[in-house]
């Protein structure tokens, strides 16, 4: 069957051996209001399981990055899932949105079935741990666009959020206090840097252990899943006021910070105030990168921010602990029109 299609590049079997070691895994992502459509043209959703008096919908799209060069590297396709996950579903929860279902897209150079199970079976650990269904997906098989051992994966999100429960910046306060949520290194922003610094200018070997990363392989510690925060914040959702919120991505603080922000605000953020995971100081030290560019290319420790009124922090930070979640006091809104990182 298709054999001439198979000598062009594109095994049809493979796919279909693809579609069957992935459903295990699309199942575990079920959630309300998620119908069976795995293999249908499209996925579909009833929202009304959710009761929303005016619902309104919050959507997110994104990608890994040059990330998945080292999942190529280190030939770990596992944990690549997770990272396209969060890059969409922390995105809308600043919004106030709880995701509520995901859809994936594989480039591939070469169907390689049980490459794809790793891939797929990623994406589903993120939405389970993002309580979103999968519901469908596309794996197209590119031999004249992609390398026979590469990849690109996207992901695209929808969350849902009654209208009054929108978040953005119009209860900001100048005073409001920052409250930041511990990243797991690096995330999946900032890889055309790391890369060109670790292993182009250092010629440094991904498989290898450094001592200043406590003994284990740069590769695998660069490819920490980014973390999710869904389930933490929504802890806070009808709990806490909270005025407005940001996920630090590409841009660092110094471009993320002021998406969360109303004209003319700006903030005072203590970096003494919480930890810096090793591997900003190692790649730091590799590249001899000014520590201002550093926090403005990378997350630096801190993946999401929540501003509250200060006598909400405790409350907050509590229910945080009660959610798993460690959280720092990192710094307040200020009036002066600009983001002031301390260091």
């Amino acid at each position: 069957m298709a054999e001439k299609y198979k000598e062009a590049g594109v095994d049809l079997e493979a796919g279909y051996e693809s579609v069957r070691r992935i459903k295990s895994h699309v199942a575990r992502t079920k959630v309300k209001g998620a119908i069976d459509s795995i293999g249908a043209f499209g996925g579909m959703f009833d929202l009304s399981a959710y009761g929303m008096k005016e619902p309104v919908l919050v959507s997110g799209t994104d990608g890994v990055g040059t990330k998945l060069m080292l999942a190529f590297e280190m030939d770990k396709h596992d944990t690549i899932g997770i990272d396209a996950v969060a890059m969409c579903v922390n995105d809308v929860l600043v919004q106030g949105a709880a995701p509520i279902f995901f859809l994936d897209y594989i480039a591939v150079g070469k169907n390689k079935p049980e490459v794809i199970e790793q891939i797929v079976k990623g994406v589903a650990d993120g939405c389970v741990d993002a309580n979103c269904a999968l519901i469908g997906g596309e794996t197209a098989e590119m031999p004249d666009m992609y390398d026979v051992d590469h990849y690109d994966l996207a992901g695209f999100c929808v969350g849902a959020v009654d209208k009054a429960k929108l978040k953005d910046s119009s209860n900001l306060h100048v005073g409001d206090v920052l409250i930041g949520l511990p990243s797991t290194g690096v995330h999946s922003n900032g890889f055309s840097l790391v890369r060109k610094v670790l292993f182009k200018d250092n010629q440094l070997d991904p498989h290898a252990a450094y001592e200043e990363l406590d003994g284990e392989k740069l590769g695998n510690v660069l490819l920490t899943p980014t973390k999710i925060y869904v389930r933490p914040i929504e802890a806070l959702f009808d709990q806490v006021d909270i005025h407005a919120m940001s996920h630090i991505t590409g841009g660092g603080f110094y471009e993320n910070v002021p998406r969360m922000l109303k004209e003319g605000m700006g903030v005072e953020i203590d970096t003494k105030a919480f930890p810096r995971p090793k591997i900003f100081d190692f790649i730091q030290e590799k590249g001899n990168i000014d520590l201002k560019e550093m926090y403005n290319v990378f997350n630096m420790g801190i993946g999401f921010i929540v501003a509250v009124d200060p006598a909400d922090v405790e409350k907050t930070q509590a229910l945080l602990r009660e959610a798993g979640q460690d959280s720092y006091v990192i710094g307040r809104v200020t009036d002066r029109g600009e983001v002031d990182v301390q260091w």
